[in-house]
């Protein structure tokens, strides 16, 4: 029997995910809620467990394509590949008369398996034992076991690992089924673990390479094709760059190996005549929009699309912020309320002052809706690229609470472990690009929210003082706006507000 299993709804209201890397391939066994693949929406990358367990019947999908939620991920049977055998039957009586000993691997060892296995380079010895107790093709899909909106666990190291990985070396690809399993008739030189056994192959052996060790963790491909042009050009994948994903696809292997190539022609040329480096010969590099750039470009094409923004800025005199933030910092030592939380809590201040800048626009229902509480993102890098964590619910928080918050959510972004939960939601964002060097900007609003406020570096500048020129601490704020919730008055005095409490942030005080 067998199970097909879909592509989960992930929550959030995401429609579709690219697929980053598979965990396993035709012919590995997994268990029941096994990570299988890890896939990328808008919010994060998640690894999807699967519901079903047996043998991987076939994988739908390759690497870098966006499948819509509802389709086909990967067809599971029965373990073993016996499939429609009684649960536990380790022979092969099949269900059609007169089966023998050997007939049960038929199910996984067919031409479309060979030559599977041949270009990944490995055998296939399936672990034995009895097969768990799968699902009838007739029941419903299960849903989603063990997915959740948080980190969740680490991938499964336990059970069943690829079959094609860890057992029998590349020069064995055409062992026969029998011999797969280290039967007597398995040569010296494919058995696992053999004194012959060459160290490439070696389960966990001390010389084992990146690229074989541990079920091929260490070096992310997924296509076999990549694999059979890496043999064929004798190249160690663990030396290869991955693309955006993390994953090396057949472009990163061309691309290496024409680095490799114009390297060695250069090395053997006469000193007179050398090679021109690679990538300066005036050739157009082509560059695929995947992962999270292809993500960040639809929604900041939505964004212009749908948006019809402005954008309004000031300079403002910071010193007053800087001494504030070193008094806070000599007075809390252990709150950690630096420059961004004093001025996220200025931002908040603002909004619950012009509630209209904490809104979206729904236009299929044709209202703007004002949100109850400020959901505060902001800007951070991330392995992922630029990212938006959101702190909930951050007008209930303390500043103490909220610069806690913000660099729990920093250290997480740039761990790459930020959750699809922190990852939406937002109403507001703030954009700190000072941290860039650069002093001003005309930010693009996080559809589908209303408004961004960006602050520049903050630098020694010129500045009149009580009608004198001093040298004063100077920022610019922009401030970009949804000009269908609101008029230039109403930015502008969100905009006043905040330059006001940067230039005076005693002026909080006033409300709290």
């Amino acid at each position: 029997m067998t199970q097909v299993f879909r592509l989960p709804d992930l929550g959030e209201g995401l429609t579709e995910a690219e697929i980053v890397e598979w965990h396993v391939a035709a012919g590995d066994e997994v268990g029941v809620d096994q990570e299988v693949v890890t896939v990328e929406t808008a919010k994060a990358a998640v690894s999807v467990p699967c519901p079903y367990a047996g043998t991987v019947a076939r994988v739908h999908a390759e690497a870098g394509q966006v499948l819509p939620v509802g389709e086909p991920l990967i067809t599971i049977g029965e373990p073993d590949g016996s499939e429609g055998a009684p649960s536990g039957a380790t022979g092969g009586a099949g269900a059609t008369g007169g089966a023998g000993a050997t007939g049960g691997a038929g199910g996984g060892a067919g031409a479309g398996g060979e030559q599977y296995r041949e270009e990944e380079q490995a055998g296939a010895r399936p672990s034995g034992g009895p097969a768990p107790g799968g699902q009838g093709e007739d029941q419903p899909e299960r849903p989603l076991i063990g997915y959740g909106a948080g980190e969740g666990p680490a991938r499964r190291t336990g059970g069943r690992r690829r079959r094609g990985r860890t057992t029998t070396p590349p020069t064995a690809p055409t062992t026969p089924p029998s011999a797969a399993n280290g039967s007597p008739t398995t040569p010296p030189s494919a058995a696992n673990g053999s004194p012959s056994t060459p160290p490439s192959a070696a389960n966990g052996s001390p010389t084992t390479p990146p690229s074989a060790a541990n079920g091929g963790r260490a070096v992310r491909v997924i296509s076999p094709l990549v694999r059979r042009l890496a043999h064929e050009h004798g190249v160690d994948l663990t030396t290869v760059t991955p693309g955006p994903t993390g994953v090396v696809r057949r472009a990163d292997l061309e691309a290496y190996l024409a680095t490799r190539d114009a390297g060695d022609q250069q090395r053997n040329a006469p000193a007179a005549d050398p090679v021109p480096p690679a990538g300066r010969d005036g050739s157009d590099t082509r560059i695929p929009i995947q992962g999270v750039q292809r993500l960040m470009v639809e929604r900041l094409s939505t964004s212009r699309r749908e948006i019809p923004d402005a954008t309004t800025w000031v300079d403002v005199d910071a010193t007053r912020l800087m001494k504030a933030k070193d008094a806070l910092k000599a007075a809390r030592p252990d709150a950690g309320i630096g420059v961004l939380p004093l001025l996220a809590r200025i931002a908040v201040a603002g909004l619950q002052a012009y509630p209209a800048l904490n809104s979206s626009v729904d236009t299929e229902a044709g209202e703007i809706v004002h949100h109850g509480a400020v959901n505060l993102g902001f800007a951070a890098q991330s392995p992922r690229g630029l990212v938006v964590p959101v702190v909930h619910d951050a007008d209930a928080m303390t500043t103490s609470e909220l610069a806690a918050a913000l660099r729990e959510l920093t250290v997480k972004a740039r761990d790459g472990k930020v959750s699809p939960a922190e990852l939406t939601g937002g109403t507001f964002t703030l954009n700190n690009y000072g941290v860039f060097g650069v002093d001003g900007s005309t930010p693009i609003i996080n559809h589908p929210e209303a408004a961004m406020l960006g602050v520049g570096r903050i630098v020694d500048k010129p500045w009149v003082h009580r009608g004198k020129v001093r040298v004063r601490k100077v920022t610019q704020l922009s401030f970009s706006f949804d000009h269908r919730v609101c008029d230039g008055g109403t930015a502008g005095g969100f905009l006043r507000f905040v330059a006001d409490c940067v230039e005076q942030p005693a002026a909080l005080l006033a409300d709290l």
